[in-house]
Formats: structure tokens, sequence, C-alpha cells
């Protein structure tokens, strides 16, 4: 991939902004939650996850049915190639761009600023990766991690909106669980695996590699408190009484 390809990805990147923008604003006309309207905290955090939600359903089955449809990419992680996963880190750089501003726009950076540290690597990573053309097939291995997202934001907007039907938080918090070990835990440690035994340590590979490892923290750190807070509730002490309406980071 030459220089030619630089300004329309960046074209690409703009309008996915805008996409989300207008969800956004769309997002704002659907009706809420008795139990959201009541907590004006929690409207922000609402309307913000819904927006997640898109992007977890789009990004997810975009990436899913990418490497179904073309499997020979996993042989080439490293200088694999094709438009559609292409086009897919754009559409996700632009998420990731988008949220980063509602967030600081709306103040809420020091209640999700492990957001903003999340977004702050995956955009610097995507970018590399638009621009080299190299790695695109470990980005979309990542982005598989929208599909484990998917049930993760279904658990978060159940809890905000107190729905009164346990069995159906019950049923999502285990299919969040197959999920999150499917798509979130199996295809970072694979990617750790493979960067750290095949990738050179320097450049591109370098920041990478630091990314990565830094994002396999992160994630073992929301896995350990999904686990307290739905498998473990006894060890989940203090969380009844937090105030997280604008939290927008899994903690309670």
């Amino acid at each position: 991939m030459g220089p030619g390809w630089r300004a329309p990805s960046a074209a690409l990147v703009g309008g996915s902004v805008a996409l989300f923008g207008v969800l956004r604003r769309a997002a704002l006309a659907l009706p809420r939650p008795a139990a959201v309207r009541s907590r004006p905290g929690r409207v922000w955090r609402w309307r913000n996850l819904l927006v997640s939600f898109a992007h977890s359903v789009l990004a997810g089955l975009w990436a899913l049915f990418s490497l179904w449809h073309s499997p020979e990419l996993l042989s080439d992680i490293q200088d694999g190639y094709s438009v559609s996963g292409h086009l897919l880190v754009c559409f996700s750089s632009g998420y990731f761009i988008h949220d980063s501003l509602d967030i600081i726009f709306n103040h809420q950076s020091r209640s999700s600023w492990e957001y903003l540290v999340h977004h702050a690597m995956a955009i610097s990573a995507f970018v590399s990766l638009i621009i080299t053309g190299r790695f695109l097939v470990a980005a979309m291995l990542l982005l598989l991690v929208e599909v484990s997202n998917i049930f993760l934001t279904v658990r978060m907007l159940l809890k905000m909106s107190n729905v009164p039907s346990p069995a159906l938080y019950e049923a999502n918090k285990y299919i969040n669980l197959v999920m999150y070990f499917a798509f979130r835990l199996a295809p970072q440690a694979y990617l750790t695996w493979y960067f750290l035994r095949y990738v050179e340590v320097q450049g591109q590979g370098a920041f990478l590699t630091a990314n990565l490892l830094l994002l396999d923290a992160m994630i073992l750190m929301y896995f350990s408190r999904l686990l307290r807070s739905d498998f473990f509730p006894s060890l989940h002490k203090g969380s009844a009484r937090r105030d997280v309406d604008g939290e927008k980071f899994l903690i309670d």
C-alpha cells in the first residue's frame, strides 16, 4: 500500500467519526428507561453505551466475517492485506476518535480515564497500521473483541435500566463469560504469543508489542472485575457505596 492510500484512508476515518456523531444524535431521540431518566448522571452513559453497542455489532461481525471469508490471512499476520480489513480498521479508528471526543467534551475524562488510555493506544496503533499497511490481520484479530463487547455492553445496559427480569441478566452473564474467553482472551493470548515469538522488537514491531502487553494487563484487570461482580459478589466490596453513574468502564 503506497502513499496514495493515505488521503482516502484519512477521509474514511473522518467519515466514520461523522457517522458515529449521527448515531449519537439518534441515540438522544430513543426512549430511555425510567431508571435512567430519574438519574441525570446516567443519561450520558446510557447514550454512550448505545453508540458503543452499535460499533460492537458492526465491527465485531465485520471482523468475524472478514476472517471467515479469507482464512488465508491468518497465515500472514504481519504482511497479509485485505481491503475489508483496511476499511474495518479505518471504521473502528473513527469510532475510537469519536468516543474519546465524546468523553472529553462531556467532561467525563476523570471517571472514564481508562477508556481514554485504551482509545489512545488503539488510535495510535491503528494509524500506524493504516500508514504502513502492515499488521492489519493482527488488528482484525484484535477487533474480534467487539463480538464479546456486544454482550458486555448488554450487561451494562441491563444493570443501568434495572430490568425486572433476573433470568435475562443471568443468561447474558454466562454468554458474556463464554464470549469473553472466545473473542477477547483467546485472540489476545494468541497475538501476544505471536508477537513475542516472531515479531522483531524494533520500530513498529516494538511499538505494537508494547501496546499489546499493556492491553494484556488491562484485559486481565477487567476480567477480574467481571468475575468479582457477576460470579463472586462477596469479594466485590464497596460497590454499593460508590456513585458510578457517570463511569463508563466495567466497575459495577
